[in-house]
């Protein structure tokens, strides 16, 4: 059956009629073009559902930002309710005694959701689309693996840009030398500490790891930590290809311009569901960040596992960065980068 306005309203009213916890008001608002963002959801945002003639529903959260897209009224629907929940659940965790919207709202929600339909509930619990299984629990410290760099990454410390590679037999020597460390120090197995004490301890530190590399593997990635690649290197997929990279995740922390970029790609081809430029920020607890059933649905599946595992995690980018942990195994080797046994190189010389 082709999706009309009149179909959708009534569907929406049956259910509600059902449920003690929806009415006809809390539909969202129905518009034919994502043009219509701000005279339809209004400044408050929300989800707008874009009604096409062919009865495609494409569900909008800005005017710019599309996140998911069917033909199915039972998805509709629930896309709907998700969105009406995540704001009652916000509503009442913030004014429930002792309990605070971050440790409530998730749990809320699925709960909610269950009441209404209990397979909605195991919906939202997968984070993923229908037949998506629940994520298995990590099983471990959330803030062991990767995760506790995220609170001081948020600030630039130790380094803006956090850059991961896999592939068979790489080698992150050959990486960081590709994107510009200095080969002789990178093959001397010099240390980050090494380079903090040349020159005597009036060596500048911010000079230091400003014109710092730090790397070395961790798990099946080798990984590259920086602020700034020299002018002229080639770090681009043709060169890494050459080295044998086939994955690269690279994160890069701009307090200044308030941007935290996430960029993935695999065998040359970009992981974004044509957005472009992936926003860290743009994950809000309770709210899958991607499009509903992309190429990026396995980060809402594991964003979703670690915000019902783990509710004391308190920071987003703490959440995020378990989500990339328990979804692609990136790892950085804590006691080694916080007492500088780390191995590092300063630019080569010609770029210094």
């Amino acid at each position: 059956m082709r999706i009309t306005e009149h179909a959708l309203k009534q569907a929406w009213h049956q259910m509600a009629g059902r449920s003690d916890l929806l009415d006809d008001a809390m539909l969202p608002p129905i518009g034919t073009s994502p043009d219509q963002y701000e005279q339809r959801a209004g400044l408050t945002g929300g989800l707008l559902l874009v009604l096409e003639d062919d009865g495609t529903v494409r569900g909008n959260l800005s005017r710019y930002r599309e996140v998911f897209a069917t033909q199915d009224l039972d998805q509709v629907l629930y896309f709907a309710a998700e969105e009406v929940v995540h704001r009652l659940a916000e509503h009442i965790a913030a004014r429930s005694l002792g309990h605070g919207p971050v440790t409530n709202v998730v749990t809320g929600q699925a709960e909610m959701l269950h009441e209404i339909n209990p397979a909605w509930g195991r919906r939202f619990r997968s984070g993923g689309m229908d037949g998506t299984e629940t994520a298995q629990p990590c099983g471990h410290d959330p803030l062991e693996r990767f995760a506790w760099i995220a609170g001081t990454w948020h600030e630039q410390d130790p380094y803006t840009h956090l850059a991961f590679f896999r592939g068979d037999g790489i080698s992150a020597e050959q990486i960081a030398v590709l994107h510009g460390a200095d080969p002789e120090q990178t093959a001397t197995g010099t240390r980050l500490s090494d380079l903090r004490s040349m020159d005597g301890t009036a060596r500048d530190y911010w000079e230091t790891v400003w014109k710092t590399f730090c790397f070395g593997q961790a798990g099946d990635w080798a990984f590259l930590m920086y602020h700034e690649t020299p002018p002229g290197t080639r770090g681009d997929s043709t060169a890494l290809s050459r080295l044998g990279v086939t994955e690269t995740v690279r994160l890069g922390a701009f307090p200044a311009r308030g941007m935290y970029t996430f960029d993935h790609t695999r065998d040359g081809h970009r992981i974004d569901d044509d957005w472009g430029t992936l926003e860290l920020i743009g994950y809000k607890r309770g709210r899958a960040p991607y499009y509903r059933g992309g190429q990026l649905d396995f980060l809402n599946q594991a964003l979703r596992r670690a915000e019902l595992d783990h509710p004391e995690l308190t920071g987003e980018f703490e959440l995020y960065f378990h989500a990339l942990d328990t979804a692609l195994g990136l790892q950085l080797p804590r006691q080694d980068i916080q007492e500088g046994t780390v191995r590092a190189a300063q630019w080569a010389h010609g770029n210094h």
